[in-house]
């Protein structure tokens, strides 16, 4: 009997509540970056029917107005419609911020190993916060993301398009998409199901609505050569969905992270990204873990690579590192784990400078995935040579 094996993955759109508190949150933090490279952000928002609430810790040098940029950022989505229960002009705001704490920044401005007598520029800055960051990379796509989370991404970037772009104006910024792919020897061999739930004016037939999400949203993204008679189709099951986002639901900072990250397919530390400037370890360590696999497997040593970190609120270094290539590498884990500890520094300052994190780039992480995106530093694939140098391949 054939070894089958199915997996699913989600992915929501710009419109979703969730979402709009994670693209608020890092269009404030770019707003801050902008203006005082240092600035220290820790926001979270949340946000229900008509009101919107943004709270945290903020120093820096620079002065926003939190509630216009958040106005233009529920504008941008499509919320700009009393009708939709939710829009940038009416959205009652209010904030509650106050400075990071000093208790944090002392271990974040000096370091353990600097008060231990390390000079070296990147020891010390400690880490943001205690905690265990992953990192995944695999073969299943070319930008080397597992299938499912990359073809749910697709559909919900797809929904958002052909909203925005008037192709199917009846739709509203409210949405998600959920994929199965069936697995065949470990290999993805097609896909089992695909769910898309959209947001819509209350004017549109259930079964005109149906055919065009077919036609123009799950054609125009799932490979014709995954789908066959089996693959089941549910768009809109539930049926009517005119009332959505924040006046439906309510939405906050944070609460999408494996959407945000693998789609379920390798472990999650916990630690949310959005809102966070990149001394937290929460958010940029993952993504030099991802850096990281993303090159192990560029670079064939693996067909597949999970990284843990670990690091210890005001050390700079991390307290562990963990490779696992599920038995596909091409030299051992621990061979593997000491390569990338050499070819790599996980050091929060080294981190930040290699990826370039003290630039505006965060509103753009904030929907569709951190990862498997080439316009990001992280999703690179430059250390394949000094990779293979370190273990002699």
């Amino acid at each position: 009997m054939e070894n089958i094996r199915l997996f699913t993955s989600e992915s929501v759109t710009e419109g979703h509540p969730d979402k709009v508190c994670d693209r608020i949150a890092d269009a404030v933090l770019d707003a801050y970056i902008s203006q005082d490279k240092n600035s220290r952000v820790a926001l979270e928002v949340c946000c229900k029917g008509e009101h919107l609430y943004m709270l945290g810790e903020i120093t820096g040098m620079g002065s926003v107005d939190l509630p216009a940029v958040a106005r233009r950022v529920i504008k941008d989505i499509g919320y700009n419609s009393a009708e939709l229960g939710f829009d940038a002009e009416g959205v009652k705001i209010e904030c509650n911020i106050e400075k990071q704490s000093p208790d944090i920044a002392m271990g974040v401005d000096s370091s353990f190993e600097e008060k231990e007598g390390d000079m070296d520029k990147y020891g010390k800055t400690g880490a943001g916060d205690q905690g265990m960051m992953f990192g995944y990379a695999c073969t299943e796509t070319p930008e080397l993301m597992p299938l499912a989370i990359a073809l749910a991404h697709k559909l919900t970037r797809r929904l958002t398009y052909v909203r925005k772009s008037g192709i199917l104006p009846y739709l509203r910024p409210d949405g998600k998409a959920q994929v199965t792919v069936r697995y065949i020897g470990g290999v993805p061999a097609g896909i089992d199901a695909v769910v898309v739930s959209t947001q819509h004016s209350p004017d549109v037939k259930m079964e005109d609505l149906r055919v065009d999400i077919k036609n123009e949203v799950i054609d125009a993204v799932i490979p014709a050569e995954m789908m066959d008679e089996s693959t089941k189709l549910f768009i809109n099951p539930t049926g009517r969905f005119v009332l959505g986002g924040p006046a439906g639901d309510s939405g906050v900072t944070g609460r999408k992270i494996i959407v945000d990250t693998y789609g379920g397919y390798c472990p999650h530390g916990g630690g949310a990204f959005s809102g966070k400037d990149p001394t937290k370890v929460d958010r940029s360590a993952c993504y030099m873990a991802r850096y990281i696999c993303k090159n192990v497997v560029a670079a064939g040593l693996a067909e597949r690579c999970q990284m843990q970190v670990a690091y210890a609120i005001g050390v700079a270094s991390p307290v562990s590192v963990t490779i696992d290539t599920f038995g596909t590498g091409k030299v051992s884990d621990a061979q593997l784990a000491r390569a990338v500890q050499v070819v790599f520094d996980l050091r929060p300052a080294a981190i930040i400078d290699k990826l370039d994190l003290l630039n505006p780039i965060y509103e753009r992480t904030s929907n569709y995935g951190h990862f498997g995106s080439e316009e990001f530093s992280w999703e690179r694939t430059d250390k394949i040579q000094q990779l293979k140098k370190a273990l002699g391949v």
